[in-house]
């Protein structure tokens, strides 16, 4: 390493704080030889929301000469610095879900999943089989890559047999009533679900996929077994008072009733005796 070209630190420094806003060059952080009499300086960045990016000045000598120059200020990313994700073209950053009511996706002229559709050739059967089977009248259809993709993401997804629904599913889709199969090839391994029961109504699902709504499957439907009357005798609530007795006072008149189970001769005694006293 040049001993000069190390040592120009104030040079270096000076250089950086002219192309940094003020106060966002830091300590010096060391010196990195780049060739014959070259020597980058390194400073630690100030900005707000640089955490790890240096600033660097690569300073250098001539051939004989005493004096160091600077030869280029740079801001550059440390093996720690917070950087943005790479770079992508705006048509491969876009992920599936992204595209919203309004937007439209740009048309890709080589698309590999697609090939060209098949043009009318004036025969009447041929041009019915090609318009069921392949396609009639679109500009581009599937291609076997793009069929095996879509297959592959579908049968590996949530409505393929490795799900937990499928798992504990008594029967498969392949058996339900509600099972419609798709046109063309794929129609061997994928249908789409028309129970408005399932949890799967009008996705495309595996044939060996499975839910609890299977149209063929039941379950054992127990009667529901009657409560136990529970009677509470130890409160007070539970229990109605009578009243079993009365004495009634009357200016004019006294009546005295009496109970008594087996004197009913002497109540009627002291009944006439109170009446003629009266």
């Amino acid at each position: 390493m040049d001993a000069a070209a190390a040592g120009a630190v104030d040079l270096a420094r000076a250089a950086a704080e002219e192309v940094a806003d003020e106060g966002t060059v830091g300590e010096h952080l060391g010196t990195v030889p780049e060739g014959d009499r070259i020597v980058s300086h390194t400073f630690a960045c100030l900005l707000p929301g640089y955490r790890g990016w240096r600033w660097t000045v690569t300073v250098t000598r001539a051939s004989r000469a005493r004096n160091v120059t600077v030869s280029e200020v740079c801001l550059l990313p440390g093996d720690d610095a917070l950087q943005p994700p790479v770079w992508l073209p705006w048509a491969e950053r876009l992920a599936p879900g992204d595209v919203g009511p309004q937007d439209t996706l740009p048309r890709k002229a080589d698309d590999p999943l697609l090939e060209p559709g098949f043009e009318e050739t004036g025969d009447e059967d041929l041009d019915r089989v090609a318009l069921h089977e392949l396609g009639l009248g679109r500009e581009r259809v599937l291609s076997p890559l793009g069929r095996d993709e879509a297959a592959t993401r579908w049968y590996e997804g949530d409505r393929g047999p490795r799900t937990e629904i499928a798992e504990n599913a008594k029967a498969q889709c392949s058996t339900c009533g509600f099972f419609l199969a798709l046109a063309g090839s794929l129609r061997q391994v994928f249908g789409a679900c028309a129970n408005e029961w399932s949890p799967e109504d009008g996705r495309v699902v595996s044939v060996d996929h499975g839910c609890g709504a299977h149209s063929e499957t039941d379950v054992e439907v127990t009667p529901d077994e009657p409560s136990v009357t529970v009677v509470d005798d130890l409160s007070s609530d539970a229990f109605e008072v009578v009243e079993t007795a009365s004495l009634v006072d009357d200016s004019s008149s006294s009546t005295l009733e009496t109970v008594a189970g087996d004197d009913a001769t002497q109540t009627d005694t002291q009944t006439d005796t109170v009446e003629a006293t009266s």
